[in-house]
């Protein structure tokens, strides 16, 4: 055996460097991204001053929908999903917003930026959501880390930066229009993510409760579905249950008069299908990168199962 004038073997040697390059090279990414998407921040900073306007009219913010939606859970829940301004101390905000989408559990989440005026809720929410993504860097950097390291890097800057430049949207116009809207992708991101990472690890409840957390966008809960079984394949008949009953739990107002039957109408007048606008890319890259990063491995625990289900019916 090799040793070192230490009398250390040189073997030992060798994989702490292979060890620190790897945790080298993450923080450097980090680094990389935060500043990256910051002069996007900066690039977005103007149009989170007053009425968002891109040249064409006033738009309203998604965040504008957010907070009134949060207001009235709060005063006169049978509204949350009536489009339009209502005459009853609600506050104002111009202009017209557009139809609540998303399950009332996301409603429970900002509640606290409701003790603000709007500016100061949109800006905390935006520093909020600017303050997750070195947390999700860490979070991919670990259910990552037994891929190869180019891979996982290019993941990590992909989902991270999701670079695509155009004149007056900085670097990103998917992170861009996160902060000029004040969207929750990235908020949604990091609860799924946070599912995969505590399935990962093996804590089914904390898996559970974020991906119930995460799962106001039915949308891409269902696209998320595969990960987070497959994350919780050794604890599924624990983590599954439990999911499910946090999300009823989160999603009780849809119990109150006329919610329930106004989230109904949501889906059928204007659908939860909307297209793939630039924020909604964050999560759906994220989503398709991890599956197909796992895509051997989920299709060998399907053939694994079903392999066990069969010897059991035999």
């Amino acid at each position: 055996m090799l040793i070192s004038k230490d009398r250390e073997p040189l073997w030992c040697y060798s994989m702490f460097s292979r060890h620190l390059t790897r945790k080298n090279l993450f923080i450097i990414a980090v680094i990389i991204i935060v500043t990256l998407n910051f002069y996007t921040l900066l690039v977005a900073y103007p149009n989170m001053q007053g009425t968002l306007n891109f040249g064409q009219g006033d738009l309203p913010r998604d965040f504008s929908v957010y907070y009134i939606a949060g207001w009235r859970m709060l005063h006169n829940p049978s509204q949350i999903f009536t489009t339009g301004l209502l005459s009853d101390g609600e506050p104002q905000i111009y202009p017209q917003i557009t139809p609540y989408k998303y399950m009332p559990s996301f409603l429970v989440l900002i509640t606290p930026l409701l003790t603000l005026n709007y500016y100061q809720a949109f800006w905390v929410f935006d520093a909020i959501q600017f303050a997750l993504l070195p947390i999700m860097a860490l979070l991919l950097y670990k259910i990552l880390e037994k891929k190869d390291l180019a891979i996982a890097l290019l993941i990590l800057f992909i989902v991270l930066v999701l670079p695509y430049p155009m004149q007056g949207r900085g670097l990103s116009v998917s992170y861009f229009m996160s902060w000029a809207e004040g969207q929750a992708k990235i908020l949604l991101s990091f609860l799924l993510l946070a599912s995969f990472y505590f399935g990962y690890k093996g804590n089914a409840k904390l898996s559970a409760l974020f991906f119930a957390l995460g799962a106001f966008d039915p949308r891409f809960a269902l696209l998320a579905l595969p990960l987070f079984i497959f994350y919780n394949k050794d604890k599924l008949r624990q983590a599954l249950p439990l999911m499910a009953i946090v999300f009823l739990a989160l999603n009780f107002m849809v119990f109150y008069p006329y919610v329930g039957q106004g989230l109904i109408g949501m889906i059928f007048d204007s659908g939860t299908t909307t297209p793939l606008y630039t924020p909604a890319w964050i999560p759906a890259i994220m989503l398709f990168a991890l599956l197909a990063v796992n895509a051997k491995s989920i299709v060998d625990l399907i053939r694994e199962r079903r392999h066990f289900s069969g010897e059991n019916n035999n």
